[in-house]
């Protein structure tokens, strides 16, 4: 068989390997997903010292006759950048042992800013299982391909089953530690003025504790639905309100919207951001609504930020009703719900604070 008129042999090749790591893109997330439940990351930093591929063996909870096959784990995880080859000295020969890098620093279990919980909640059958639905859910009227997968919508999924109501937590808490220590060391300003603050979908109250702790003359609420906050206690400046954001919002000096609005349509982000305005005082008196959230057009540009953004869309359109947006796109918003001005401060990585004020 001939080649395509006008195509090389080598451009053919490469658009075949191309296509092909894109096919197999998801064994990356699997092989990562495997080493964190097999402790991989905590048996080398525990151990210390880079670890060679025989102590490794040794330390880890699988059947021996399978043991050659860590070193084939190993070498794509290394590949992918998780994990790196160090020279360790061993029985006073040195060799090859595994050490950790900054991403795989963020695996380890009892690391403050583990991003473990997240990357177990992201890789659940619950949450990837939608995906295969995709193109059967553009050919339907259905609302989402979660919907498709599992029969229900996601919010009463996570309202009703304890398992996934569980790892949502998890996988939010474990985001909103890394966040708001970068937040409240860059961005002290944000909060500059403020008597009270709510946080609005605040979960567990990770943010609000430490916006709490951290700006201790200033009263802190978390307004969640009631299965969230059913067994959570305040202290002096924090409290857990029941509530639902759609009806009702309580009144502070400022509102906090972190990783929210990308959950919900443009009309349903309408409803939440009219229900902030009655909520706060005015601009002169300080009024504001903070939101962190994804500016797809906001960053400095380097192409994996742009990919996990893209990447972040994709989950929000298959799961539930939300979307990233763009700059023009948030100021319509805004504008469409009452408010009068807004700044984006494109400081928190992928993610920008965004103050919006009436």
């Amino acid at each position: 068989m001939d080649l395509p008129l006008g195509v090389q042999a080598s451009e053919l090749l490469s658009s075949q390997a191309r296509i092909w790591n894109h096919i197999f893109n998801f064994i990356n997330s699997m092989c990562l997903k495997c080493a964190v439940q097999l402790g991989i990351p905590d048996i080398i930093h525990n151990h210390g010292k880079p670890m060679s591929l025989p102590d490794l063996v040794q330390a880890l909870p699988i059947n021996k006759a399978k043991a050659p096959c860590i070193y084939r784990l190993m070498r794509i995880l290394i590949h992918y950048g998780f994990f790196t080859k160090q020279k360790t000295l061993e029985n006073k020969e040195e060799e090859d042992g595994y050490a950790l890098t900054p991403a795989s620093r963020l695996l380890l279990k009892d690391d403050p800013f583990s991003v473990t919980p997240f990357l177990l909640a992201m890789l659940d059958p619950i949450l990837t299982d939608p995906f295969h639905f995709m193109s059967e859910w553009f050919q339907n009227d259905c609302e989402t391909s979660f919907e498709m997968a599992h029969g229900r919508k996601l919010w009463d999924y996570v309202a009703h089953e304890p398992r996934l109501n569980t790892f949502f937590n998890d996988a939010m808490a474990s985001d909103a530690r890394l966040v708001t220590t970068v937040m409240i060391k860059e961005c002290a300003g944000v909060f500059e003025g403020l008597n009270s603050l709510v946080d609005v979908g605040g979960g567990t109250g990770t943010v609000a504790k430490a916006i709490a702790d951290a700006f201790p003359p200033m009263k802190c609420s978390v307004l969640e639905l009631p299965h969230v906050v059913a067994d959570l206690e305040g202290s002096d400046n924090l409290e857990f309100v029941a509530g639902d954001m759609f009806e009702a919002i309580p009144c502070a000096d400022a509102v906090l919207l972190k990783w929210i609005m990308h959950d919900w349509n443009d009309e349903e982000c309408l409803k939440i951001l009219k229900r902030c305005k009655e909520a706060i005082p005015c601009k002169g008196r300080g009024g504001k609504v903070i939101i962190i959230d994804f500016v797809l057009d906001n960053q400095k540009g380097d192409a994996e930020s742009n990919e996990t953004q893209l990447c972040f869309d994709m989950l929000m359109m298959a799961t539930i009703t939300g979307r990233e947006r763009n700059g023009k796109e948030w100021e319509k918003l805004f504008l469409d719900a009452g408010f009068g001005d807004y700044k984006i401060a494109p400081i928190m990585g992928l993610r920008s604070i965004i103050e919006v004020y009436p």
